[in-house]
């Protein structure tokens, strides 16, 4: 007889977790959960895969910030309670046809599939469209992967689950935010207080091994986030996290940044082979950094760029490229330069390649004279905010490098934006010229004893 398996398997939800638990098992297709660290997030979230896939055959994934995250924080993680790795727990090897260790992908008998993906790399699966998807992390993953990825969960009458800790004000808190207040919506946040998951007395020491690691500023401000929810602490090794919150904070962040036709056109690119090509448009005023709009796209030339500008009305435009666009076009025979002016673009003379933290420092100064229009710099906004050092695992120190990942592209954009901003800045009115003395022929006598006499002094001040 076979054997009989009941879902979830040998779990049941902790106290805590009921209230989500329950908003899933009645059908709930919509939720945000910002729990505290080590609160069972994902472990209430493969259990929901598990009875979702058995009871709707379909395409299920679990989506972390980035891909080679999932094989150590999902694929091979070990439930230290049980000794035994979780996908086992949740996904008996009784319910599955086959398990592909390598694509970290489960088909069960019934014919589902679940796969562990990466937001990095979010339009690059391939199979059938999901049903079912959980952003695990959210605060860290690429906003965008949600805006792909939308359309085909609805058009699945499909559901997403979004668990995270809090990082910042960015995408994750305005989600909690829209959840708030939209019909359909579960919203959860839960800080160690309210779960007693873990001890006062443990997170305690944790801050202790924190302040030995990053210093104390930083050691409070990711306790902070991980173990009370806040989301007002900067992003850990953000470059401009505090710039961007004062922003916030100024309402320099609205939707009332207007396109001036008086004033030229500025856009300032990243430029991306096999990455994303990344653009700020933006104006300059006495005092102040207009910021439009921010796009960004990977697989398409400069034509695809010239087509959105002109068509959102960013046109003639004047463009400040770093110092790499100089480089040949693979198969054109031109540089970008020359590939951008045979578009139709005014090009500045490329940017000097300058060390990359004068490039971060001058975004820092740019900023708080910056105004950016909410809704067409919204994915900028983010980069903004999440675009971060590299953390060295083996010295333990933030690098004075980027990490490069989602937000990498639109802060590179940024670094040129703020080199090159103050070389667009309107000039001065001339002053009015000095009226020109009267030629010597057409002295009077009276007016010629004058200029002499002060010709005599300056000649003794001399």
């Amino acid at each position: 007889m076979a054997e009989r398996i009941q879902l979830p398997h040998n779990w049941r939800p902790r106290d805590y977790q009921l209230p989500l638990w329950r908003y899933l098992e009645g059908g709930g297709k919509r939720a945000i959960a910002i729990w505290h660290r080590r609160a069972g997030k994902d472990e209430v979230c493969l259990h929901h895969a598990a009875v979702s896939a058995w009871q709707r055959p379909a395409t299920y994934w679990h989506m972390l910030p980035e891909y080679a995250q999932g094989r150590k924080a999902i694929w091979t993680a070990v439930n230290p309670h049980t000794g035994r790795r979780r996908i086992d727990e949740a996904f008996p090897i009784a319910l599955r046809a086959n398990t592909n260790e390598q694509e970290m992908f489960i088909r069960f008998r019934n014919g589902a599939t679940w796969q562990v993906v990466g937001s990095d790399r979010y339009d690059a699966a391939v199979g059938s469209p999901p049903y079912g998807i959980t952003f695990s992390e959210w605060a860290l993953s690429n906003p965008s992967a949600w805006a792909y990825l939308a359309p085909i969960v609805l058009e699945n009458d499909g559901w997403a689950l979004f668990i995270t800790t809090s990082r910042g004000r960015n995408h994750a808190f305005h989600m909690l935010e829209m959840a708030q207040r939209t019909e359909g919506w579960f919203h959860q946040t839960l800080t160690i207080e309210q779960t007693h998951a873990i001890s006062t007395a443990a997170v305690e020491h944790q801050r202790e091994e924190y302040i030995g690691i990053f210093g104390e500023d930083l050691a409070n401000a990711l306790i902070e986030q991980e173990y009370y929810c806040s989301f007002d602490a900067p992003i850990l090794g953000s470059f401009w996290g505090r710039e961007m919150r004062r922003a916030e904070q100024e309402g320099r962040i609205n939707d009332r940044v207007a396109l001036s036709p008086e004033l030229p056109i500025r856009v300032a690119w990243d430029i991306g082979v096999d990455d994303p090509m990344a653009l700020w448009v933006y104006q300059v005023e006495p005092g102040r950094i207009n910021v439009l709009a921010y796009y960004e796209s990977s697989g398409f030339g400069f034509p695809h760029y010239a087509d959105w500008l002109r068509d959102a009305g960013y046109w003639p435009i004047i463009c400040d490229v770093p110092h790499d666009a100089k480089v040949m076009e693979a198969g054109t025979g031109k540089t970008r330069v020359e590939a951008m002016i045979g578009l139709g673009m005014k090009v500045r003379d490329p940017l000097p390649n300058h060390p990359f933290m004068d490039g971060v420092n001058a975004g820092r100064q740019a900023l708080p004279l910056a105004h950016f229009h909410a809704k067409r710099c919204a994915k900028g906004i983010e980069c903004l905010r999440n675009y971060k050092h590299e953390w060295d695992e083996q010295n333990l120190v933030f690098r004075k490098t980027e990490k490069h990942d989602w937000s990498s592209h639109g802060g590179s954009a940024w670094r040129y934006l703020s080199l090159a901003w103050q070389k667009a800045r309107p000039n001065p009115e001339p002053a009015a010229p000095k009226p020109i003395g009267k030629p010597l022929a057409q002295l009077t006598m009276k007016e010629f004893h004058e200029l002499a006499e002060a010709d005599d002094w300056r000649r003794e001040r001399i």
